[in-house]
């Protein structure tokens, strides 16, 4: 089989061309494999890039533990710029991801990815909440260089409060007008990743709300950096939402199945 590898500031996926219907999907086991970074090509998700008859593309996103996961904003970008490889279009395309449509834009380095519209900011036991594709909590911190991430997004992700399915979170420190730096704890792989594009998305969302920051806000991640553009609405809900950045081909090789 002939795979890729992408990243998208540092968040790095496995992406395979499966127009013609052929990979094993529903092979857990064989997914988990290939992302573990020891015993297969090693990545934070696995994507597959399908046919649909409506659109570009289809986008099938699979969390390092193997099982099929929720929208996932850099892997988002990274198979777009995987089709744009491919020469499925030239500029903008339309694709369809388990959240729904997309549109996304390509633009020399970077990809613009148009993010689905979100309803608005909850409070569950007294942490920030919102589903922006994935499930995000946003806590705000004034040192983001000692915590641990790990530990402290684990406990988070696995209380009562958030399950069955649990939830990424992530932790924000202002460092001005309009900069943020942002850690995440994902869960499917958890661990703390260089970077998240549903994460970095909702803390941008949160951050208009609770520190009055305007769009576009721009992220610092370990990875790299984004920004996110959005339209804040009268009820308290955003639409018009872009992840914005780099995404880039690593490496591509063949594996046995």
């Amino acid at each position: 089989m002939d795979f890729f590898k992408y990243q998208g500031t540092g968040n790095d996926f496995v992406l395979i061309d499966d127009r013609n219907g052929t990979f094993p999907a529903s092979n857990q086991v064989l997914i988990e494999q290939l992302c573990h970074r020891r015993f297969g090509i090693g990545a934070d998700g696995l994507i597959l890039l399908q046919s649909d008859p409506d659109y570009d593309f289809r986008m099938m996103y699979f969390n390092a533990d193997g099982a099929e996961g929720s929208m996932c904003g850099n892997g988002g970008r990274c198979i777009v710029r995987f089709a744009h490889d491919l020469g499925l279009f030239e500029h903008e395309t339309r694709f369809l991801a388990v959240d729904g449509e997309h549109i996304a834009v390509v633009s020399g380095d970077d990809i613009s990815l148009k993010m689905g519209d979100v309803s608005g900011i909850d409070q569950r036991d007294g942490l920030t909440f919102l589903n922006t594709g994935s499930p995000h909590v946003v806590r705000f911190i004034d040192d983001l260089e000692s915590i641990d991430v790990v530990a402290e997004g684990r406990s988070i992700r696995y209380s009562a409060t958030f399950q069955p399915s649990g939830t990424n979170v992530n932790y924000a420190q202002q460092l001005d007008n309009n900069t943020l730096f942002v850690r995440t704890y994902e869960r499917g792989v958890e661990d703390e990743t260089y970077s998240c594009g549903t994460g970095v998305t909702a803390v941008a969302l949160v951050a208009t709300q609770q520190l009055t920051m305007p769009s576009p806000i721009f992220i610092k991640t370990m990875g790299g950096n984004l920004h996110v553009s959005f339209n804040r609405q009268a009820d308290g809900g955003f639409n018009t939402i872009y992840l914005i950045g780099p995404a880039k081909r690593v490496f591509s090789g063949t594996i046995s199945l």
